[in-house]
């Protein structure tokens, strides 16, 4: 297996996690904190598709999907490209109003298909870039898209841990 193919096998298994995640909930149970200040499954799910639009979209250097389209719109929210979750107090996360599975899914679904198109130009040498000089050491290309599938599958799995806690 060549390299663009461990990470589409990686990217992969995202999508079908996250379905799993929130199939046929309804946005209240989707907004459903399991205790105060936590996540609810469809902030991580949200999470985790703009974390990935973001980094791809800076990879990439292009826009964002979340800046096209009724994105934004579709969970409560300004397309601000800034917004990523990351430092989200309470008040942030219960601002992420999914209206629904279909959003979250389709979203991670444009998400993925333009991070898929990427995957699949990627050669050894092409891991070697450094594309983020702010650490000591420097972040290169494949360090990058290791630690953005990291992030999508432990927020997909917390998700799909609290669909069964909840007893979805």
């Amino acid at each position: 297996m060549d390299v663009s193919g461990v990470y589409l096998e990686l990217y992969g298994r995202i999508p079908p996690l996250a379905e799993r995640a929130v199939k046929d909930l309804t946005p209240a149970q989707l907004s459903q904190l399991p205790a105060d200040g936590t996540n609810p499954i469809g902030w991580l799910v949200w999470h985790l598709a703009r974390v990935q639009d973001h980094h791809m979209a800076e990879l990439m250097d292009g826009p964002q999907i979340w800046e096209r389209g009724d994105w934004a719109a579709r969970f409560g929210l300004t397309p601000d490209p800034a917004n990523i979750g990351y430092g989200h107090r309470p008040a942030d996360v219960s601002a992420v109003q999914p209206d629904g599975p279909d959003s979250l899914l389709r979203y991670l679904d444009a998400v993925q298909a333009r991070t898929v198109d990427y995957l699949r130009t990627l050669d050894d040498a092409a891991l070697d870039r450094i594309v983020d000089r702010r650490w000591d050491p420097p972040v290169s290309l494949g360090v990058r898209l290791v630690s953005i599938a990291d992030d999508s599958l432990q927020h997909v799995g917390q998700a799909c841990y609290l669909r069964g806690y909840f007893g979805w």
